[in-house]
């Protein structure tokens, strides 16, 4: 049987992994209108990912133990900033935005990482990358549509930002670590680094828990709570993730993460079907500034050699 080109196989599977992440606000979204905290949504969904994918990392070692061992204190800085501030800010600000605005706002971590590599490293950026972080800025304000009838709620703004400083922590953490260390080790072990400081933050009282073992709406029915918790889980982290690993052997990291860019469209048209939210005409035009301006800045990033698996590729997004 003949076997697909590689780029066709690689294009589908990011698409996928696009489509599978997309969904993680729309599942968090329906157990936090039960009465879960968001902070109790984002361990269930990185702890159990991170036990999920603990064979694999086993496996992707082949008993290389001093590489983990070399890499514990990276590991665990990103599972604090790439994972658990990432993930606990976007979930909150699905709390009062709809879900692809407040993936609008944590695209602009893409920006923040230029702004950040610029004062503190001296990296000035080149002509495209300004440009698109123009773009992207741009967008950002008519995302928040100031002087439109329906301002956005400035908590849910705020938790929205801060999912930017996660994922741009995720992309310079990532950019740093050690190429030996296979990167569904580092996604394994930032999960669980995660969920563990949050449950123990969550069990002495620093931030809520709370979780609801009963029926919950989704996508106009009752169903229960286990459906939205083996979505986030199966779906938004364990599946997103896998086929967003297999994209990037294949195509690259750049070329990957220039497909990876259709979630904010994904989110958006999930929000819409399950959840009825859709952004305004003028948000979704700041919608599509935003990605430009992300593709922009990820075009003017020099070549890589595709099929490697590091940790430097983007696509993988684990912090949602």
């Amino acid at each position: 049987m003949r076997q697909p080109p590689r780029g066709s196989a690689g294009l589908l599977l990011a698409v996928l992994s696009a489509l599978t992440f997309a969904t993680s606000g729309t599942f968090a979204r329906s157990l936090i209108d039960a009465g879960w905290s968001a902070e109790a949504a984002v361990i269930v969904r990185v702890g159990l990912a991170a036990l999920v994918l603990t064979v694999p990392a086993v496996l992707a070692l082949r008993g290389r133990w001093s590489t983990l061992r070399r890499n514990v204190a990276s590991i665990g800085t990103f599972g604090l900033l790439g994972v658990a501030l990432a993930q606990v800010c976007f979930f909150n600000a699905v709390r009062y935005l709809p879900v692809g605005v407040a993936l609008m706002l944590e695209y602009l971590g893409v920006v923040v990482v230029v702004g950040w590599m610029w004062l503190a490293h001296g990296q000035r950026p080149r002509r495209l990358t300004v440009a698109g972080s123009i773009v992207a800025l741009a967008g950002l304000g008519l995302v928040l549509d100031l002087a439109g009838a329906g301002r956005l709620d400035p908590a849910g703004v705020l938790w929205g930002l801060g999912a930017a400083i996660g994922l741009a922590g995720y992309f310079v953490l990532a950019g740093r670590m050690d190429a030996n260390l296979p990167s569904v080790v580092l996604a394994s072990g930032g999960m669980a680094v995660g969920a563990g400081v949050l449950l123990l933050l969550g069990l002495v009282g620093a931030l809520p828990l709370r979780v609801h073992l009963d029926t919950v709406d989704f996508a106009g029915y009752r169903t229960s709570w286990l459906v939205p918790v083996a979505g986030l889980v199966l779906v938004a982290a364990v599946l997103a993730y896998l086929t967003g690993v297999a994209a990037t052997r294949l195509l690259g990291a750049r070329l990957a993460s220039f497909v990876g860019l259709t979630e904010v469209m994904f989110a958006v048209l999930i929000a819409w079907l399950v959840l009825n939210e859709l952004p305004t005409v003028v948000q979704l035009v700041g919608g599509v500034l935003i990605v430009a301006g992300v593709a922009l800045v990820r075009l003017d990033e020099p070549q890589e050699t595709p099929a490697v698996d590091n940790v430097q590729a983007p696509v993988l997004v684990t912090s949602r």
